[in-house]
């Protein structure tokens, strides 16, 4: 049975699910085109945000790699996706190792020719002590997959986009990248580390045009949040306050501003670290 809150988030978000069906309905015309035959990777795409984003480049015409390391919900993606007419295939990727990592990109450079787009989304959060009583391995893991992985991703995605005259780029860092993450400090650190990445290699290849940018998620309604509700009641009432809007975020949400990043309307941002976060870091 669902919980309480779990209801109240659905209730919540349904009138925005409105709106937001209503408005993307309405931007159906001018976008549909937008990503036509372009190429786009996506990390992490068997659920969540990565998974929203890919419905939305499919939805605007793209030609998707979906990469994950979760094999039966990265076929259930694609499997959906296809359904409704999207060209999209499914990688297995380990986004922490280098030679996975370089066959998917090999692969994608043998059968489609360029990457125009990608999305480095693959990353873990299950840290939940303060600093001092931090574990070695769960540090390790975090930094492998948000830090190495998004790392490995750039240095083989950027030669493969520098071949065809450019590309964008667009990591998944998160609010705790702007601030402090109690109780989650080396996330935080992970993803002060990806925006380190992000700007730097924005710099880079700036003028290669080659765009590279971050955005910064607040707590957004996802399996996996909802699983950490149902582990932790208590702590869920707080969730949404958090966020001047009143209400947690959407998948989908986020997956507009990728687009909006990678889209030829932000030709001219690149470095920038975007919240999504329903006002949290304006407090």
């Amino acid at each position: 049975m669902q919980s309480a809150f779990i209801r109240r988030i659905d209730i919540l978000n349904h009138g925005q699910a409105l709106v937001w069906d209503r408005s993307l309905r309405s931007r159906e015309h001018t976008m549909e085109s937008a990503y036509s035959g372009r190429v786009v990777l996506i990390t992490g795409a068997a659920a969540g945000i990565g998974k929203a984003t890919a419905q939305a480049f499919a939805a605007q015409g793209a030609r998707l790699i979906l990469a994950d390391i979760d094999t039966i919900n990265g076929e259930e993606t694609v499997a959906g996706i296809r359904e409704q007419g999207g060209d999209v295939m499914f990688c297995q990727c380990d986004v922490a190792d280098a030679a996975q990592v370089r066959s998917m990109l090999e692969m994608i450079e043998r059968d489609y020719g360029r990457l125009d787009c990608a999305f480095n989304n693959a990353g873990v959060e299950f840290e939940q002590d303060k600093l001092a009583d931090g574990d070695e391995t769960v540090f390790d893991r975090i930094m492998d997959i948000n830090v190495k992985g998004v790392w490995q991703c750039m240095r083989f995605e950027i030669p493969l986009m520098l071949k065809s005259g450019g590309g964008a780029i667009v990591n998944t860092a998160s609010i705790a990248a702007l601030g402090a993450a109690p109780k989650m400090s080396i996330y935080a650190a992970s993803k002060h580390a990806v925006l380190g990445l992000t700007r730097s290699a924005a710099v880079e290849y700036g003028r290669k045009g080659v765009r590279i940018n971050a955005v910064c998620p607040a707590v957004i309604d996802t399996d996996m949040f909802r699983r950490a509700v149902e582990a932790e009641p208590r702590k869920a009432d707080s969730v949404a306050a958090l966020h001047p809007i009143g209400r947690i975020g959407r998948a989908e949400e986020v997956a507009a501003a990728v687009l909006y990043l990678c889209s030829d309307a932000a030709s001219f941002t690149t470095g920038i670290a975007l919240p999504v976060d329903g006002g949290s870091t304006c407090i």
